[in-house]
């Protein structure tokens, strides 16, 4: 059994779609994240995706560090990157209601689907569960990533998946047993809000 302990990085504060873009996570809330931190299991593996707000947020959690893992990436918008939702309804309107509404092979202009992320981050998972089976695996993603890997355990469907939310700094727990996945819970929120 791996236990995967999926962990949304710090806040951007970005209005607009933010997927590969490479902002910085603010990781001011101290006590935040000394609650999150607390809620973690020791002697964990921790890893990241490149992204420097990952990173930064992974950094924060101690562990055995893996390398960062690039296919661990936010969804790529492609054109739609750092645009608002009504910018990107302004331009591509048709497009993007499908995109919204019906998430599968539908990409924005130069960007990812969501059948192509769920793909991506799902070798990632199976390749890392492989490497390291019976550990507790601490991933700093962002909220596609977790998204996908919740719809995968929950057995939901995208639609279904995009209702559920991933707030910065929260916890989803998924356990992977003999290649089942079981969601024990997911958007755990450790901020003075919870």
């Amino acid at each position: 059994m791996s236990r995967w302990w999926w962990i949304r990085h710090g806040p951007t504060h970005a209005r607009g779609m933010v997927g590969w873009t490479d902002l910085p996570a603010d990781l001011s809330d101290s006590g935040t994240i000394e609650r999150l931190l607390a809620a973690l299991p020791e002697h964990a593996i921790v890893l990241s995706s490149d992204l420097s707000r990952a990173v930064a947020t992974a950094d924060l959690i101690p562990g055995t560090r893996l390398p960062h893992e690039a296919d661990l990436r936010e969804i790529g918008f492609g054109e739609w990157e750092q645009l608002t939702a009504d910018e990107v309804s302004e331009r591509d309107g048709t497009l993007a209601r499908r995109y919204w509404e019906q998430p599968g092979d539908i990409a924005p202009p130069g960007g990812e689907s969501w059948n192509t992320l769920c793909r991506r981050t799902a070798d990632a998972v199976d390749r890392l569960a492989l490497l390291y089976p019976g550990r507790d695996i601490i991933c700093v993603a962002h909220f596609g990533v977790i998204l996908s890997e919740l719809q995968r355990a929950n057995g939901k469907t995208a639609a279904e998946a995009f209702s559920q939310p991933v707030a910065p700094l929260s916890l989803s727990r998924i356990d992977i047993v003999e290649g089942q996945r079981r969601c024990l819970y997911a958007n755990r929120r450790f901020d003075h809000k919870s």
